[in-house]
């Protein structure tokens, strides 16, 4: 089992940055794969970026390619999402989520945080 919570969100402006964090619970968070996803109003869950587990490899949407980063420290038990020049069609709740491989697929995850709130100001 995988317990996940999501912090780091919030309110920025558009150009701005923001890095949300993802702490887990549970004594394999470093055989899982780590995704963010996010989800805006009247929008489905969308794939945003993953890292696998012995962080040699990173996939992207590409909306976010250049601006986004994910990272993970296994020893902490926390993966990142560093988010710069957000614009306003970033605004979404931003959701962790685990997997055994590197997916871009949503329900190949099985474990997922409450998510956070990232809106972007224009």
């Amino acid at each position: 089992q995988v317990q996940l919570v999501e912090s780091g969100g919030g309110l920025v402006q558009a150009g701005g940055s923001l890095r949300l964090s993802c702490a887990a619970s549970g004594r394999t968070f470093s055989g899982y794969g780590m995704g963010w996803f996010r989800q805006a109003p009247g929008k489905e869950r969308e794939f945003v970026a993953a890292i696998n587990s012995m962080r040699t490899a990173t996939r992207y949407k590409d909306s976010v390619k250049g601006r986004f980063t994910i990272s993970r420290d296994n020893a902490k038990n926390t993966v990142y999402l560093q988010m710069n020049s957000l614009k306003p069609d970033d605004t979404a709740v931003y959701y962790c989520a685990a997997s055994k491989g590197l997916s871009a697929v949503a329900v190949e995850y099985d474990y997922w945080g409450q998510g956070t709130q990232v809106t972007v100001s224009s």
